[in-house]
């Protein structure tokens, strides 16, 4: 007997403001975070990461951006408060951080992109979807340098 998949809860536009400044909060993190690590990160096993750090702070700072302009289109304000930053001298430490952060924005985002499509906001679901392809690449860099597989975040954990 098969499941039925039941359809995400419909949000108000206040509740999509609450998420999307969650994952604001979280692109702030990761800004924050590959800015600061892509210059901490020291030896030679470590150069071709660092640099794909810097274009990963890039790109955080642009879905910052999408993200901001659509809490504004919703009628919202953009949080100012990123999520913490950890901090560690082990650089494994570091890129284990990250990893944990993209898993977590992944989950969060594809989250966003079902309620989006439910509330047929397809120009904000189309740019989360855009942001989520980006974020997989993230995650997949990571891990690769972390030499492990790439973590499977199709379930809550």
């Amino acid at each position: 007997m098969a499941t039925a998949t039941v359809p995400p809860r419909i949000l108000t536009r206040k509740e999509l403001i609450v998420k999307l400044n969650e994952d604001l909060a979280r692109e702030y993190q990761a800004i924050i975070a590959y800015v600061v690590y892509s210059q901490v990160l020291k030896g030679a096993e470590y150069m071709a990461i660092s640099k794909e750090l810097e274009t990963h702070a890039k790109q955080e700072l642009q879905h910052a951006i999408t993200v901001s302009k659509h809490i504004d289109y919703l009628g919202g304000m953009p949080t100012v408060t990123p999520l913490p930053v950890k901090s560690s001298d082990n650089p494994k430490a570091m890129l284990r951080a990250d990893l944990e952060n993209e898993n977590n924005t992944i989950r969060a985002y594809r989250e966003r992109l079902r309620q989006c499509e439910a509330m047929e906001e397809y120009a904000i679901a189309e740019d989360i979807r855009e942001i989520l392809r980006q974020e997989q690449e993230h995650q997949s860099d990571l891990a690769t340098a972390l030499g492990v597989d790439v973590p499977d975040v199709s379930r809550k954990s």
